[in-house]
């Protein structure tokens, strides 16, 4: 049981909804160990394309302030 608080702490420390982390852990306390993983890969998933969502912004953001620069100091 020390190892599924372990799980749970650690789930819900990179973010993960008190429903993904429930469905996990019962999951893994009912032996499907498969389906638990499948079920921790997809949000994964789900974090990866927040970073690529974010990333773009930043990107977009830094295209901004290139271009004022520009404009303000002549181009």
């Amino acid at each position: 049981m020390e190892n599924m608080e372990w799980l749970k702490q650690g789930l819900f420390e990179v973010g993960c909804s008190e429903a993904a982390a429930g469905e996990i852990i019962y999951l893994y306390e009912n032996g499907n160990c498969e389906e638990a993983l499948r079920q921790m890969k997809k949000q994964r998933c789900c974090f990866v394309e927040e970073m690529h969502k974010s990333q773009r912004r930043v990107d977009r953001m830094d295209y901004l302030i290139r271009e004022q620069e520009k404009n303000r100091f002549g181009r």
